[in-house]
């Protein structure tokens, strides 16, 4: 990874030793761990359903398990706050690493949980406390990592660097989609249901310990020690932020809506297109390639171009390809539509995701970033992501329509646009002020 400075900001790169590779895993690392548990529980939302919560008809099972996917939406914002606000004032590297270890502490916890059959009730009580933990912690891990790779990086390449955490988010889903598709080819869809998915949670756990050796040798971003004490959060400079946070909303929002609409393609594929399992799967793991590719090209492009373009035209393309998109997919639901469709609008999509991050956090004053862009998208994602998945599965069931996902995701994208096209440029904003 490159260390370009630009001229005018070099006072700003001296006051940070250059961001090693090393670091940029550690905050990636654990970001991906924490996104691989959501990835995983969408993708095998199915098995989950037979698991914990046996209904009369599979629509109503399925709904149980989405809506408790939903719930774990819950306490992001409270995470976001109470972590947030800690990272603000003691730093950003305690908050990962408290963030993590409860995320790896849920995930386990959810994967040795018994079934419905062998505990009764106490099961799907217990799924419901594990997703209110990985809320939780979730909520609290967005700000602190975004906020880390932002301030270590190269003023010139905040972009790129920034993109590492959409980067990680599709790494996870590109993760959790291989690990589907070989649990699914090796032990059989019979055997997936029993205790195949379980083994998908437990893989992402032997993360843990690796992340948080990672984790504990990051430096520490928040401030010079020297003046580590004398700033603190306070209302009246989250008021001025007022602004950046309303267009941070929309704009992740819009984010969000296509991010767990993209998740949701593997139970899309087996339920309402009725492909086989390991096709579907095989969705997921495009998706997270391409996001992956597609969120590093913007981030780069971004600090080329500005952010602003990064955030408006991919958006414009992707609204225009997503009913298309859709269309071929119903009309001809085989393995090559499904891949080259999602390939297709996850790329598009994810060109804007760096653009959007970096654009937020570098607008946010720095004894707020953490707390400023952790709520917002924290909120951001309870509201609209916890629900995605219910509100277009039911979409989807009441209407008759296998098409509503495409509009749902067309209504949001419209409305990120035009939060897009009101953010002013902040790529050559000093972020780091002694």
């Amino acid at each position: 990874m490159s260390d370009i400075v630009l001229p005018l900001e070099a006072a700003e790169a001296e006051e940070y030793p250059p961001i090693t590779a090393r670091q940029v895993t550690a905050a990636v690392a654990g970001n991906a761990l924490e996104f691989y548990d959501f990835t995983v529980y969408a993708t095998f939302a199915s098995q989950i359903a037979h698991t914990f919560f046996p209904g009369r008809t599979p629509f109503l099972s399925l709904i149980l398990t989405l809506a408790t996917f939903g719930v774990g939406f819950l306490l992001r914002p409270i995470g976001a706050v109470v972590i947030g606000r800690w990272a603000d004032r003691r730093g950003r590297r305690p908050a990962m690493m408290f963030s993590f270890a409860l995320m790896g502490i849920s995930i386990l916890g959810l994967a040795l949980t018994p079934s419905f059959r062998a505990i009764g009730v106490a099961a799907p009580l217990l799924v419901l406390f594990w997703r209110l933990c990985q809320g939780f912690a979730l909520g609290g891990e967005v700000g602190p990592t975004t906020a880390f790779l932002i301030e270590a990086a190269p003023p010139a390449r905040r972009g790129f660097y920034g993109a590492w955490q959409g980067g990680s988010q599709n790494l996870a889903n590109l993760v959790g989609g291989l690990v589907g598709v070989a649990l699914a080819a090796s032990v059989g869809e019979a055997a997936l249901g029993l205790w195949g998915w379980r083994v998908a949670f437990l893989l992402g756990t032997l993360v843990l310990p690796v992340g948080l050796v990672l984790r504990r040798s990051l430096p520490e971003t928040l401030h010079r020690p020297e003046a580590r004490s004398h700033v603190h959060p306070d209302a009246a400079t989250l008021r001025a932020s007022a602004p950046v946070l309303l267009r941070g909303l929309a704009l992740i929002a819009a984010s969000t809506v296509s991010t767990y609409v993209f998740g949701y393609l593997t139970t899309y594929a087996l339920h309402t297109l009725h492909m086989r399992a390991g096709i579907s799967l095989a969705a997921t793991a495009v998706s997270g390639t391409c996001g992956l590719v597609g969120g590093l090209i913007g981030g780069a492009l971004s600090d080329r171009l500005g952010r602003r373009p990064l955030m408006i035209w991919p958006r414009v393309v992707f609204l225009l390809a997503t009913w298309p998109a859709f269309f071929l997919l119903v009309r001809h639901p085989d393995p090559v539509t499904l891949l080259g469709a999602t390939a297709v609008i996850t790329f598009t999509s994810a060109l804007s995701t760096a653009a959007v991050f970096v654009s937020i956090t570098e607008s946010l004053r720095k004894e707020v970033r953490v707390l400023g862009m952790g709520a917002v998208y924290a909120t951001a994602v309870a509201v609209f992501g916890g629900t995605t998945q219910l509100i277009v599965a039911t979409l989807v069931e009441v209407m008759h329509d296998p098409l509503a996902p495409a509009w749902y995701m067309m209504a949001f994208t419209a409305i990120g646009l035009v939060a897009s096209i009101m953010t002013p440029e902040s790529a050559h904003r000093r972020i780091n002020p002694a």
